[in-house]
């Protein structure tokens, strides 16, 4: 069944349980019929402690059904200070989850693995370490990312190093038990990936998306004084157990993304979960009882020019419900095209009518028109500019103004440019033709419908096309939530 949120703000088509703290994606896995989407979960508090692993299973991403928690902190063992991130894999009639196990030193996480032979229902948990042993001149060991190539199974784990680099350890394995230390994957120094952001002291989550030779490392950048930093990617191929990297660049534009997780499809695709974490104060957090989401499932590509592709997974379109808004025109200066949901799917093709034309489209959410959040042309720049400043009327959400690059969007071109929203309820999901995106979260303070206008600036007028869906919400079967007082040690605060 369907269970609607009462909180204005709990999404209805994003994953996650109906209350309590989530963060990283975890074990996703296709295995016998379904898609098996974990995530780190503390199932007693909106807060970063007591790590289990939260379980989801799906048939088709759009019906999903949330198993008992599969990994749990098994007390005076080797993960008992929390089961910490990780992934997955489907062989035979088992399914092997594969993570980081949290004693005492929390830089240092140790490989550890589980087991379930009945589809994620039950998990038997190793008990011991898996790679004991961490390699010479490591600080910061986590996160081990294993997949199956060329009929050998290969493992990533990311790491910081003494000497400065960040780095994803490669290892290998005949049987998934004794496992080869090869040395670094990948590894650098911190790079500059965007105005005052570089690529990080360490890297977390490491994931590998292979095709055709081609390749890119998905990293999430860490840094040990100020935590969770950005996702990057480097593209490029494989050499001897070396990856060979082109320049680095974000793999999200917005503020609240990281931590991207991928599953290889039975059909050949590439999908890709993120975690978004929450843009308000941390005494609000308390107050709503729940903390993070997980994003859309994104189909993930390598492009010819070297770039990575997302775009929402193609059966999220089955929660597309009647057409809110159909709206084609010109404006030169405000026009309204109509009111949706606070949960909708927006397509919409703008086209400048001068090369100095700015403007865009607002999503307007309170009754004054006081709370809206705007999606801009930048024109000299060459970007689109999200701007959540005015987005919440309550002081305790976070704002700010976020771009990504789109080259049509720059006086020169002449060209329409085209985007794909996504929003639901608090959190907002922008995706160009060009695969860039952009991730944020906003908390509005307006009750529904919300309108959607077009706005022109500066010379000459703007033609737009919109379409706006309303969404369905995924039916969801949800667990019992756990009510028990948790006995093990707090790490609100430490996030990784």
């Amino acid at each position: 069944m369907s269970v609607m949120p009462a909180d204005a703000h709990l999404p209805v088509a994003h994953l996650r349980p109906s209350r309590n703290w989530i963060n990283d994606p975890n074990g996703l896995a296709f295995h016998d019929g379904h898609y098996h989407v974990c995530f780190q979960y503390n199932p007693y508090g909106p807060e970063h402690a007591n790590m289990h692993w939260g379980h989801f299973r799906s048939p088709d991403l759009i019906s999903w059904e949330e198993l008992p928690p599969a990994l749990a902190p098994m007390p005076g063992g080797e993960d008992a200070d929390g089961c910490f991130s990780g992934n997955a894999v489907s062989d035979g009639d088992r399914m092997i989850a594969f993570y980081s196990a949290f004693r005492t030193d929390r830089w240092a996480q140790p490989v550890t693995t589980a087991e379930s032979r009945d589809n994620g229902v039950t998990w038997t948990q190793r008990g011991s370490l898996l790679i004991p042993e961490l390699p010479d001149g490591t600080t910061m060991y986590r996160d081990p990312y294993v997949w199956r190539e060329a009929g050998r199974w290969r493992m990533l784990v990311g790491s910081a190093l003494a000497d400065g680099r960040a780095a994803a350890l490669l290892y290998e394995s005949g049987h998934l038990e004794q496992w080869e230390y090869r040395g670094p994957f990948l590894d650098r120094a911190p790079q500059p990936v965007a105005p005052g952001a570089d690529t990080g002291l360490g890297w977390e989550c490491p994931q590998y998306l292979h095709a055709d030779g081609r390749g890119a490392v998905i990293l999430s950048a860490w840094d040990p004084e100020l935590g969770p930093r950005r996702t990057v990617v480097y593209t490029g191929r494989e050499q001897d157990g070396r990856f060979l990297a082109a320049a680095p660049a974000l793999l999200d534009h917005g503020p609240d993304f990281y931590a991207p997780a991928l599953l290889p499809a039975p059909d050949g695709r590439w999908l890709l979960w993120g975690w978004s974490w929450e843009a308000r104060d941390p005494a609000w957090v308390r107050e709503a009882g729940w903390a993070g989401l997980l994003t859309l499932p994104r189909e993930v590509t390598l492009a010819e020019d070297g770039s990575v592709r997302q775009r929402p997974a193609t059966e999220l379109l089955a929660l597309r419900d009647e057409r809110a808004v159909t709206a084609s025109g010109e404006t030169a200066g405000t026009v309204v095209l109509g009111t949706v949901g606070p949960s909708f799917d927006l397509t919409a093709r703008l086209e400048p009518r001068a090369a100095g034309t700015t403007g865009g489209l607002r999503l307007v959410t309170s009754a004054d028109s006081a709370e809206y959040l705007d999606i801009k042309i930048d024109p000299a720049a060459g970007e689109l500019v999200v701007d959540r400043d005015h987005a919440s009327l309550d002081p305790r959400a976070h704002g700010g103004t976020y771009r990504v690059p789109c080259p049509e969007a720059r006086a020169v071109s002449g060209a329409p440019v085209e985007l794909r929203l996504v929003v639901d309820r608090s959190v907002a999901e922008l995706y160009l033709p060009s695969g860039r995106t952009l991730t944020l979260r906003f908390y509005p303070t307006g009750g529904a419908p919300w309108r959607i206008e077009a706005r022109a600036g500066g010379e000459g007028g703007l033609g737009y096309t919109v379409a706006a869906w309303n969404l369905r919400p995924y039916t969801m079967r949800y667990a019992s939530d756990v009510s028990a007082e948790p006995a093990l040690t707090d790490v609100s605060g430490v996030l990784r």
